[in-house]
């Protein structure tokens, strides 16, 4: 049987399981994370609300925008970094895995704006095995509900009766 892998992602954090055979739950492969998203992330977002204008709906002028005031901030923009060099990093480990014969077949599950900078992302020889791609965030669900959802379908093993 073919060896499918699922990527589940959003912009600081990836999972990736595989399913060798039918009738058994995925299994974890490898899990990568974003340091510098994980670790900067709050102070970003904080910093991205400190530096809205005072029409940022809290003060005289709420509702209304400021000349020259922007919606995006040093914060937004440093976050969009990080999540775009976090989408080449996996990108690239799915082509190195790829080249190293690891998958046959591949479906992605992440969150909408990921999945975006994901696709663009990819390499030819990804995009050959991709079979599907989600745009919903699905990385808090356990291994059976996964199971479950990406192949509703397979038969489920059942369990020896000393087990």
């Amino acid at each position: 049987m073919d060896t499918t892998w699922i990527v589940l992602a959003d912009e600081g954090r990836a999972r990736i399981l595989e399913r060798r055979d039918t009738g058994v739950d995925l299994e974890e492969v490898e899990e990568l994370t974003d340091a510098a998203a994980h670790a900067h992330n709050a102070d970003l977002r904080r910093d991205a609300m400190g530096r809205r204008s005072p029409s940022d709906g809290h003060g005289a002028n709420a509702g209304t925008m400021m000349p020259g005031s922007s919606t995006a901030s040093a914060g937004e923009e440093k976050l969009d970094h990080e999540a775009e060099l976090f989408a080449r990093r996996l990108a690239l480990r799915l082509a190195e895995a790829r080249r190293a014969h690891r998958y046959d077949h591949l479906r992605i599950a992440a969150a909408p704006r990921f999945l975006g900078r994901l696709r663009k992302a990819l390499g030819d020889e990804v995009c050959d095995v991709l079979d599907d791609t989600i745009d919903k965030d699905l990385l808090q669900l356990d291994r059976r509900t996964l199971t479950q959802r990406f192949f509703p379908d397979a038969p489920r093993a059942t369990p020896p009766a000393n087990a």
